[in-house]
């Protein structure tokens, strides 16, 4: 896969996962089970119109504009990026935020008041949502491509990972939801086989580096460390909340059980509750996976707001 098509596939992958949940977020799984959703809807939750994306997404555009104009993870800049779309609406569909989780907010406070880039997030077991997670393909796509091309070493490359996580999330195990999000990401773009050989990989490799480097806090994800198992898990053992190791896990259980990235997004839209989010974490994988031209055509072209999404993606 050449790496515009890593890029378009991710990105778009992500942000028709986050558009395809805007609509039910919140909403229980009971209800999607008796409605489910088939296709992009609008609406809902916030009364916002069809292909409408989320605080998830404008993170990642935002991101992904700083690592295009500056050819680099400049940490500072990105966080100028989040401070100017939570005051201002840039980077969203029609300048206006209307969602944004309290972790990311407080962070982006804290650093408007002076606080530097990495010392903005919190720190304690209670700021473990997956606002670091939902944002952070484009630092994973991008490091990626540095490795390749300067030879980075896994710790630099996961030095880099926790840190654009500790702008908004500083506690160790949203970091490793990044650093395992990256190993996935990796294990997807440059090895072969069915995608749950290759998650395993990803797995293999994540859970190696962190008994080294890291310790005990690897634990917290202990139910992912065989996929062929986790696969097997009933849909009512996992949990679709905005907690970092549920929204991991059940992104993980969406893409082991579906053939298509139509199926992933739908599988994780359908469990309800943070829908917007486990899409996209979900899409963005998916969509590495299974190509941008299997995602389809029809979602595409309701996604608000494409030709800021195409001009990062030139």
């Amino acid at each position: 896969m050449d790496n515009d098509n890593i890029w378009k596939s991710g990105i778009y992958g992500l942000i028709i996962g986050d558009a395809m949940g805007v609509p039910v977020e919140f909403t229980s799984r009971e209800d999607r089970k008796k409605n489910p959703i088939t296709d992009m809807t609008g609406y809902g939750t916030y009364n916002q119109p069809e292909g409408t994306w989320s605080d998830d997404s404008s993170m990642v555009l935002a991101t992904l504009a700083s690592i295009r104009d500056r050819g680099k993870i400049d940490y500072k800049d990105i966080m100028d990026r989040f401070h100017n779309w939570c005051m201002y609406g840039e980077y969203t569909p029609f300048d206006n935020v209307f969602d944004i989780g309290i972790a990311t907010s407080r962070a982006i406070m804290k650093y408007g008041n002076g606080a530097e880039p990495l010392k903005s997030g919190g720190e304690t077991e209670w700021d473990n949502g997956n606002g670091s997670l939902m944002r952070i393909l484009p630092v994973c796509i991008h490091i990626f491509e540095k490795q390749k091309k300067l030879n980075l070493s896994d710790n630099e490359a996961l030095d880099i990972i926790h840190n654009c996580s500790a702008m908004t999330h500083a506690h160790l195990r949203s970091k490793m939801a990044c650093g395992i999000y990256y190993f996935l990401v990796k294990a997807v773009i440059e090895k072969d086989g069915e995608i749950t050989e290759r998650l395993q990989i990803g797995i293999d490799n994540a859970f190696r580096y962190y008994r080294l480097n890291t310790g005990a806090e690897i634990s917290s994800y202990n139910r992912i460390i065989s996929l062929f198992e986790f696969k097997d898990i009933p849909e009512e053992n996992i949990k679709s909340t905005g907690y970092v190791v549920d929204t991991l896990e059940a992104a993980l259980w969406c893409l082991l059980n579906t053939s298509s990235y139509g199926e992933a997004i739908f599988k994780a839209v359908n469990l309800g509750n943070d829908t917007d989010t486990i899409a996209a974490v979900t899409g963005g994988v998916a969509g590495i996976f299974y190509g941008y031209e299997n995602i389809p055509d029809k979602w595409k072209s309701k996604i608000q707001r494409k030709d800021l999404i195409d001009s990062l993606l030139v």
